[in-house]
């Protein structure tokens, strides 16, 4: 089994199956592809289907997509505990995920991962921040994280310290909006927030697969 990712330390949409499959206890290597060089294009071609990552190869099959390699390790590893197990939160957690998967243009686009106009590198890692974006249409789009935060912590989480209790997928497609958060310095109380998102977005930057996910990272080269 082999992912191919981006670089480890910005392909936010890379992070996200990596974290699931840490999670499942799959074992499968990971390939790196530099985005934004010459030969990316070129490298992911010889990979990728659509030229994108993340794919997973397994079984002779090229799975494409961060939210279909996921789905596909919920089937795999059923006791992995991907979602959870009370069945309103798991119809409320496929929400989440989906949400975060298609949603939130805003923010992937003016607090971005990789290179920006200037040249600078916006990473999930490392000591680097970067100033909040002001745009109302940000704000919208962190308003509407910090709800679906509180309300799912609110109603779901005793049972742990992530979105649903116990560690779930959503909580992998959350991982690198608290990276974004971070590296962008957003108050969220400015936003609504009477701790209960930040306490687990701090919760989020400390789960042990992303501290090694980072620890990858700090090895690379952008």
């Amino acid at each position: 089994m082999e992912l191919i990712v981006g670089n480890i330390a910005f392909s936010t949409w890379s992070l996200r199956p990596w974290l699931v499959l840490k999670r499942c206890g799959a074992e499968f290597t990971t390939t790196e592809i530099p985005l934004y060089g010459p030969d990316s294009a070129r490298l992911l071609a010889e990979h990728s289907p659509t030229g994108k990552v993340p794919v997973l190869k397994v079984e002779g099959e090229t799975i494409w997509d961060s939210l279909a390699i996921s789905v596909w390790a919920s089937e795999r590893f059923p006791n992995a505990g991907l979602w959870p197990s009370d069945p309103h939160a798991r119809w409320l957690a496929r929400s989440v995920a989906c949400e975060m998967h298609s949603s939130f243009m805003a923010l992937r686009t003016e607090c971005g991962m990789g290179p920006d106009a200037s040249g600078v590198i916006h990473t999930m890692v490392g000591p680097d921040r970067a100033p909040t974006p002001a745009s109302e249409a940000v704000a919208t789009d962190v308003r509407r994280l910090v709800e679906i935060i509180r309300t799912m912590r609110t109603r779901f989480g005793a049972g742990g310290p992530y979105l649903f209790g116990a560690w779930s997928m959503p909580d992998a497609f959350l991982t690198p909006v608290a990276a974004r958060f971070r590296h962008y310095q957003f108050d969220l109380a400015a936003y609504g927030d009477d701790g209960i998102a930040a306490t687990y977005v701090a919760e989020l930057l400390q789960q042990p697969d992303f501290l090694e996910w980072s620890e990858l990272a700090v090895t690379k080269r952008p």
